[in-house]
């Protein structure tokens, strides 16, 4: 576990105002929160089912504005150019704020230096779907299908160097099978494809699928998370299923322009931990298939989302994206 410290020099520029009169008027005027998606995605039923609570503790109104575009990128760059104020927020995933950093040359910010990170809100796990009637029923059965006719396994995503590509990936990879990467603009496409049998299977954020897989529409052979969800008893981890190594969480991250006070960040995170810890909120987020995730504080966050980098460095370079 990494040790608490304070944020780094460059992410923690001077105020006005002491420490503590800057906390006492934190904040004084609503909280903007950037999903950098489109409407109705996973961060999206996160900042609602977190705003009640967000508002009554920082006595602001609390707004979200989605800003989709370049695999999340968009508006994720607009908030790092942003005023380090503490009202301007991201809460962005692993694709814009690790993949990203290998898949897109030119990416307008960089992980490492762009953001003050307050805290990692949760994790989602992919799903990998197929047809309620397809023969395919568990893991090792679709690793046989994938052996027995390379790269006939076909598995859709929402979108090229989405966390669900690559997640599909990385299983093939420590498998040593071949599947045949499709993607669409979102996993809604990808699950349509696959109920009317032009596609074999899909790897996504579990979030966009959970209804159908409540309701048997969609049969999820895995999670590719490291243990069960509690929502989900009936789903085995990819762990589980005999591939540890091929786990893969689409993580939340609470994020800022680099700058942010102090207080700031700790006022921020202080609000967001009460409003995870309303009871009977950690299943409720679990119902939109996200995990409660802890960190250590803001350093021990930017740990992580560097060693994210580096971690999906190399399948990102493997898989031959390129930004669409």
């Amino acid at each position: 576990m990494l040790r608490r410290s304070l944020l780094a020099t460059s992410l923690a520029l001077p105020t006005l105002l002491p420490s503590g009169a800057f906390a006492q008027g934190f904040p004084n005027r609503p909280i903007r929160i950037v999903s950098p998606f489109s409407p109705g995605g996973t961060s999206d039923g996160v900042v609602r089912l977190l705003s009640p609570t967000l508002e009554r503790v920082l006595g602001q109104s609390v707004v979200l504005d989605n800003r989709p575009g370049a695999g999340g990128t968009v508006g994720t760059a607009h908030i790092a150019a942003e005023r380090p104020d503490g009202h301007s927020l991201v809460l962005a995933n692993a694709g814009p704020m690790a993949i990203a950093q290998t898949l897109f040359p030119n990416l307008p910010y960089d992980v490492r230096r762009s953001f003050s990170y307050v805290m990692l809100v949760g994790g989602a796990p992919m799903v990998v779907g197929v047809r309620p009637d397809n023969p395919i029923r568990n893991m090792a059965d679709y690793l046989a299908a994938a052996r027995a006719r390379p790269e006939a396994m076909s598995y859709g995503t929402a979108g090229i160097g989405s966390v669900g590509h690559l997640a599909g990936m990385l299983w093939a990879r420590e498998t040593g099978v071949q599947l045949l990467h499709v993607p669409f603009r979102g996993g809604g496409e990808a699950e349509q494809q696959v109920l009317g049998g032009s596609l074999g299977s899909l790897w996504n954020t579990l979030g966009a699928h959970a209804g159908s897989v409540r309701g048997g529409t969609l049969r999820a052979l895995a999670l590719s998370s490291g243990e069960r969800m509690s929502t989900f008893p009936d789903v085995p981890s990819i762990a589980e299923a005999g591939f540890p190594n091929a786990t893969a969480i689409n993580w939340f991250v609470l994020a800022g322009p680099a700058g942010m006070p102090e207080a700031a960040v700790a006022r921020l995170r202080e609000a967001f931990t009460v409003a995870l810890n309303e009871p009977g909120m950690t299943e409720r987020v679990a119902g939109l298939g996200v995990l409660r995730m802890n960190d250590q504080g803001p350093a021990d966050v930017q740990a992580f989302v560097n060693r994210e980098v580096e971690r999906w460095a190399p399948i990102v370079r493997a898989s031959g994206a390129t930004p669409s």
